[in-house]
C-alpha cells in the first residue's frame, strides 16, 4: 500500500477525493485529508507519504510552497496538483517542482484516476528496481565470502584471474605479510539455551556487528563459516591488539562468549589453507584448555599420550562402588581421576566417545540392580545429545558429576525407605492399567498374592491402602491431564478409570477442594 496525503481547501472537492476514488484497488492508502497546507505538513511529519494530491491555491500557504517542503522532506515523493487555475505560470512552478500531473478544476474522476495509476507504475517500478538493488547488495558479502574460503580451503582450481580477483575484492594487496588466520566461534553457552531463545537472536546480532567491526578502522578480510564460526585474515604482527579490538567493537551492543583460534604465521597465499587448518583446530582446542580466549596453534600441537583402559575400568568400577555406597567425596575423586586420564587425549572425539562409554557402562551397572538410569534422572534418552553439544572437558564433568550425584541420592533414598522394587512394581501396574475398572482382586492375582496378603503388603510397604494408593495416583494423573486445554473432563474421568463423571468430580473436590473445572481454570 502506498500512503496518499489529501490536501484542498474546498471542502467538497476533499471529500470527493476522498470518497469516490477506488484507494483501495489502486494499491493506496489515504494518510490524511486536510484542507490547509499547515495541517499537511503536520501530516508530513507523522507519516511516510508517497504521494501528495494537493490543490494549488490556498490560504496562508500555497501548494506549491507545501510541494517545496515535501520534497525536501522526503526527495522521491510523487506529487500531483489540482487546480482551478490554468495560468501559465501556475503550470510551470508545478513542472519545475517535477509534477507528474496537473488536474484542472472542475476534474473528472477518471482524470485523477490515470494520474494516479500513472505514479503507482512509477512507484512499483522503482520499488522493483530498490528490491533489486538490495538482493545485488546482499550478495556481494557472499561472494567474497565465498571466494576467500576457496582460498583458505587450498582449493587446487584458483587460476591467477581468480587470484588478481581476490586480492581487488579484499585488498589482500595491502596486508603486511606475514599473516595468521584467526577462527572466532561464538560459544556454546552463548548461543544455546532452552530457557532463553533470545541467545539465538544474540549470535545473529553479534554477527551482525563483527561485519560491521572488521570494515571500521580499516578493512578486515573475513568469511563466514557457519551461523556461528567466522575466519579471518589478520597481520601477524599486533594480532592480539587487533583481536582485541574488533571483539570489544562487536561485543558493544550484545555480550556473548567468544573463543578464537590462531593458526601459524604464514608468507604467502599457498600457506594460508596450513594456517587455516591449524586456526580451526586451534579453536577447538577450548574442550581442553577451556573457552572465551585466545589459543594458539602452539598450545594445542602436543603428543597426545596413549590411555590406558585398565586404569579407566578401574577408576569407573570404583566409582560405581562409590555411586552404591552414596560415598558423594569419593564420587567426585573417581571422576576427576578418569577426567585427569583423558585431559591429555588433545581429541574431542575421543573424550565425546569415552563420555558414551561411561554412560553406557553406569546404565549397565543399574541394570544389575534392576534400576533404569532413564528413570532414576527423568530424561529421556535422547537429552543424551547435550553431551556431544558441550565445548570443555569442564562442562561435560560438571554435566556428569551432578547426574551422578542424583543417581546415588536416589538409591540412597530409595534404600532407607519403604519405596521397594515390589511397590514400584505395584505403581507400574497400576499407571498400565490406570484407565480399567481395576480392584484389588485383579492386582493381586497379577502378583500371585490372595487379595487380603497383598493389600497387608501394599500397607506394610508404602503406608497406603490398596484403595488410597489407586485414588492418589488418579488424581495426580488427572491434575496432569487437566492441564491439556485440549481434553474434556469426561475424556479425563474415562482416561482415569472413572465410569461415571460425578463420582469422579465428587472424589476429586474431597481431595483438593475444588471441581476439575475450576482446578483446570486456575492452572490456565
Amino acid at each position: 500500500m502506498y500512503n496518499v496525503l489529501l490536501v484542498d481547501d474546498e471542502e467538497l472537492d476533499l471529500e470527493g477525493m476522498k470518497r469516490f476514488i477506488p484507494w483501495s484497488e489502486l494499491g493506496m492508502e489515504v494518510k490524511g485529508c486536510v484542507n490547509n497546507a499547515l495541517s499537511a505538513c503536520e501530516v508530513l511529519e507523522q507519516h511516510s507519504i508517497d504521494i501528495l494530491v494537493s490543490d494549488v491555491n490556498m490560504p496562508y500557504m500555497s501548494g506549491l510552497e507545501l510541494a517545496r517542503i515535501a520534497l525536501q522532506r522526503k526527495p522521491k515523493i510523487r506529487i500531483i496538483f489540482v487546480s482551478g487555475y490554468q495560468e501559465f505560470s501556475y503550470v510551470q512552478q508545478a513542472l519545475s517542482l517535477k509534477a507528474y500531473s496537473y488536474v484542472l478544476k472542475p476534474m473528472e474522476d477518471s482524470e485523477l484516476i490515470a494520474s494516479l495509476m500513472k505514479v503507482k507504475r512509477d512507484l512499483d517500478e522503482e520499488l522493483k528496481l530498490r528490491e533489486v538493488e538490495e538482493a545485488y547488495q546482499d550478495l556481494i558479502p557472499i561472494a567474497k565470502s565465498d571466494m576467500l574460503l576457496r582460498l583458505f580451503e587450498g582449493e587446487d582450481t584458483l587460476d591467477r584471474e581468480f587470484m588478481d580477483k581476490l586480492m581487488r575484492t579484499h585488498d589482500l594487496h595491502r596486508l603486511k605479510w606475514p599473516v595468521r588466520v584467526a577462527v572466532m566461534e561464538i560459544d556454546l553457552v552463548s548461543r544455546i539455551s532452552d530457557r532463553n531463545q533470545s541467545n539465538l537472536e544474540g549470535s545473529r546480532l553479534f554477527m551482525k556487528q563483527l561485519h560491521e567491526a572488521t570494515n571500521r578502522g580499516g578493512h578486515v578480510p573475513y568469511c563466514k563459516l557457519s551461523p556461528h564460526r567466522v575466519a579471518l585474515l589478520l597481520e601477524a604482527e599486533g594480532i592480539r591488539d587487533t583481536i582485541t579490538r574488533i571483539l570489544d567493537s562487536a561485543q558493544r551492543r550484545v555480550s556473548v562468549s567468544v573463543t578464537t583460534g590462531l593458526g601459524s604465521p604464514v608468507h604467502s597465499s599457498v600457506q594460508l589453507y596450513e594456517s587455516y587448518v591449524q586456526a580451526i583446530q586451534a579453536v577447538e582446542g577450548k574442550m581442553f584448555l577451556g573457552k572465551g580466549g585466545v589459543i594458539n596453534y602452539e598450545d594445542i600441537s602436543v603428543e597426545p599420550v596413549m590411555l590406558d583402559f585398565r586404569m579407566l575400568d578401574a577408576h569407573m568400577n570404583a566409582l560405581m562402588k562409590a555411586v552404591k555406597d552414596y560415598e558423594l567425596v569419593q564420587i567426585y575423586d573417581e571422576l576427576e581421576k578418569m577426567f585427569r586420564s583423558v585431559t591429555s587425549l588433545r581429541s574431542k572425539y575421543t573424550v565425546q566417545n569415552l563420555t558414551s562409554y561411561f554412560i553406557w557402562k553406569l546404565d549397565q551397572y543399574l541394570s544389575t540392580i534392576n534400576e533404569d538410569l532413564f528413570e532414576l534422572l527423568d530424561i529421556d534418552i535422547r537429552k543424551l545429545d547435550i553431551l556431544l553439544q558441550f565445548e570443555t572437558i569442564s562442562d561435560i564433568r560438571r554435566w556428569l558429576l551432578y547426574r551422578v550425584f542424583e543417581i546415588s541420592e536416589k538409591l540412597h533414598y530409595k534404600h532407607n525407605t519403604n519405596d521397594s522394587p515390589f511397590i514400584r512394581n505395584v505403581i507400574k501396574t497400576i499407571k498400565e492399567r490406570m484407565s480399567e475398572n481395576i480392584t484389588i482382586k485383579d492386582i493381586a492375582q497379577q502378583f500371585s498374592f490372595s487379595p487380603s496378603y497383598f493389600g497387608y503388603l501394599v500397607r506394610e510397604k508404602s503406608g497406603y491402602t490398596f484403595n488410597e494408593l489407586l485414588v492418589q495416583m488418579r488424581m495426580e494423573r488427572a491434575c496432569e491431564l487437566l492441564k491439556m486445554p485440549g481434553m474434556k473432563i469426561y475424556e479425563i474421568s474415562d482416561k482415569i478409570g472413572y465410569r461415571h463423571l460425578p463420582y469422579f468430580s465428587r472424589q476429586f473436590k474431597e481431595k483438593f477442594g475444588m471441581t476439575p473445572l475450576e482446578y483446570r481454570k486456575k492452572v490456565q
